[in-house]
């Protein structure tokens, strides 16, 4: 009986490296299909951080562009130039201005027809106002913050 269990036992003890061998093939495989998938996902990464890279590069570009279509040709007469480059600096703050004195004519004129301050600015008005004052003085916020982090 005994020999007969220890055949059994050699018998099955043969078995035992190739099952140690099929279980270490099958780590190995799962680790490869891991590491092929972080390699993916890596390489997806990449891909998407290089697409925002050409995107930031493009408006880059983009704004070099503009600015340098902006830019002021000089004719070297004094007078000249002061008006041209008064004119094409002050586009923006004029309309501003502009705007500012037509507003502040109709609303003039609507006070006079009502009498009634409550009723001729109320918070359409103040919206309007808030959103000029904001867009001007938090554009220069913006430039001075940005510019303080870069």
């Amino acid at each position: 009986m005994l020999s007969i269990i220890g055949s059994l036992l050699g018998f099955a003890g043969s078995f035992f490296p190739s099952l140690l061998k099929f279980y270490q093939d099958k780590r190995d495989k799962e680790h490869e299909l891991k590491v092929m998938e972080m390699q993916i996902k890596a390489q997806s990464q990449a891909h998407t951080e290089r697409l925002e890279e050409i995107s930031a590069e493009a408006d880059i570009a983009e704004s070099k562009a503009l600015y340098q279509s902006a830019q002021v040709t000089l004719s070297g007469v004094k007078w000249v130039d002061a008006v041209i480059t008064f004119m094409t600096s002050s586009v923006r703050p004029v309309i501003t201005y502009a705007f500012f004195f037509i507003y502040s004519w109709v609303k003039v004129e609507q006070y006079e027809l009502v009498g009634d301050i409550a009723k001729v600015w109320n918070q359409e008005d103040m919206a309007i106002f808030c959103t000029i004052i904001s867009f001007w003085f938090g554009a220069r916020s913006m430039r001075y913050y940005l510019g303080k982090k870069a």
